[in-house]
């Protein structure tokens, strides 16, 4: 069977009267039409019958298949081909939003929960597509990925009545061309650690994988990229080699945006250089990482073309972001934080900022995610042990990894790493509790590798999150 050009198979289904396209043989629905995705876990090739069977009427695929009953195309690839037969179906809808496109290891959601309020905060109506929850329209919709999967992603564009759009590019979503057909104005760079290389294999890749992003910019988009990493540094070359428009922001003189100086004595101020100008902002988060995030939201805000003045104030309104460093006080317990940070960095920059602001001890909670990245798992520990007065290991998602081999592998990191001050308690609930029951008002507990998720294993206490966790051991006393 002879592949077809997608070029060529656009022009055949465009003349077509059809209703859809699905890779979920579940969902079709009469005239659609059913694209087979070789997936890491299922192979849709093996439910091609089934989408017929549904009313399918053509079925897209990547494997030679013969003897089907309706037309049968085969392509290159069915992860670039449903993305662009869904925008095409949708007729390209990111043309009539203004996109911003966020992508980099640490600081995604962040960036785009404070964009979303500055935008928001001036009168703009601003769609969100996000690792937390994507919302349209004013309205929320969970999130399963933090990219959605392109036919849907393509679908929430078309019915979005909002100017703006903001989403979080994962670098699996850009490799699985969750993004394709989309075109972006503001593409931007975080930054760039440990994280996904048991997917990746190696930084580089990683890294590339995050610069396709950039690849989808409008003939006029511009990049914006944060230089205090050498990753951002060696983006902004590669771009703008390629001609592209990029702006930066960092602690060069040559930056766009240059910080020049941070105030952590009360709440974290810090003086920029824009231009000519310099100016006093205010990070709404605690730490130096949340100072970049805040930077580059502003800079992004100063580009679409809102005043300083008007971001400013929108700044002193934000309220946080579920999840990210979130903060629970009580008047004769420690402060106890709940904080999404699964990689060694964020982990690292969680810890600073609450080293900072803690008198006492600081104890440290967080698991490892089964069938993940296990070759940052013992450099988070000695991460965790370095700015810990205690650290426990407890259970975060098993995802299917056997809960011996988790406790095994935990007990091998402790007798390399953190020795003396790390202990196992694997019910999540209780080691929270545990800290609960151990630490003083002056101490400080932080909670971090879930953030906002609902729980997916089952523990003892009545409770299916950190937060509803830390909310019950209140109640209780």
């Amino acid at each position: 069977m002879t592949q077809i050009a997608l070029t060529d198979l656009l022009k055949v289904i465009n003349s077509w009267s059809y209703t859809g396209i699905q890779s979920n043989s579940k969902l079709i629905e009469e005239g659609n039409i059913f694209v087979a995705i070789d997936g890491t876990a299922v192979d849709g090739h093996k439910y091609i019958e089934d989408a017929i069977k549904s009313g399918a009427i053509a079925v897209v695929g990547q494997k030679d298949v013969r003897g089907l009953s309706v037309p049968y195309f085969q392509v290159s690839d069915t992860r670039l081909a449903i993305g662009l037969l869904a925008a095409n179906l949708y007729e390209y809808p990111s043309t009539k939003h203004t996109i911003i496109a966020i992508t980099g290891t640490n600081g995604k959601t962040t960036t785009a929960y404070l964009i979303r309020h500055i935008l928001e905060y001036a009168g703009e109506s601003c769609s969100l597509f996000g690792t937390v929850e994507h919302a349209i329209n004013g309205k929320k919709i969970p999130a399963i990925n933090t990219t959605p999967d392109a036919n849907l992603l393509q679908r929430l564009l078309s019915e979005s009545n909002d100017r703006y759009v903001v989403m979080e590019a994962s670098s699996h979503g850009i490799v699985q061309h969750r993004l394709e057909g989309t075109k972006i104005d503001y593409g931007l760079f975080t930054n760039l650690s440990h994280d996904h290389l048991d997917y990746h294999g190696n930084f580089e890749n990683y890294f590339q994988a995050k610069a396709q992003l950039f690849n989808k910019l409008k003939n006029d988009g511009e990049a914006i990229i944060g230089s205090y990493t050498p990753w951002g540094l060696k983006l902004k070359k590669q771009l703008r080699a390629q001609r592209k428009i990029v702006s930066t922001f960092g602690e060069r003189d040559e930056d766009d945006l240059h910080l020049l100086s941070v105030d952590s004595s009360k709440r974290t101020s810090f003086q920029i250089r824009e231009g000519f100008r310099k100016i006093e902002l205010n990070a709404p988060l605690p730490g130096i990482h949340n100072i970049w995030n805040t930077m580059q939201a502003y800079l992004v805000c100063r580009r679409i073309g809102l005043e300083t003045p008007e971001i400013v104030e929108a700044l002193r309104t934000f309220t946080g972001v579920p999840g990210r460093f979130e903060q629970f006080s009580f008047p004769r317990r420690a402060k106890f934080i709940v904080d999404y940070a699964h990689s060694p960095d964020a982990i690292a920059h969680s810890l600073t900022t609450s080293r900072h602001m803690t008198k006492g001890r600081l104890v440290h909670i967080f698991g490892f995610r089964g069938k993940r990245d296990r070759q940052k798992r013992a450099t988070m520990v000695e991460t965790s042990a370095q700015f810990s007065d205690e650290v426990i290991l407890t259970l975060d998602d098993l995802n299917g990894e056997e809960l011996e081999e988790m406790i095994k592998e935990m007990n091998s990191i402790i007798s390399k790493v953190g020795q003396g001050k790390t202990k196992v308690i694997l019910d999540r609930t209780e080691a929270i509790k545990y800290a609960w029951e151990t630490t003083k008002f002056s101490d400080t507990v932080i909670i971090t590798g879930k953030g906002p998720e609902k729980y997916k294993q089952r523990f003892l206490m009545p409770s299916n999150s950190d937060q509803e966790t830390i909310s019950y051991l209140e109640h209780l006393n």
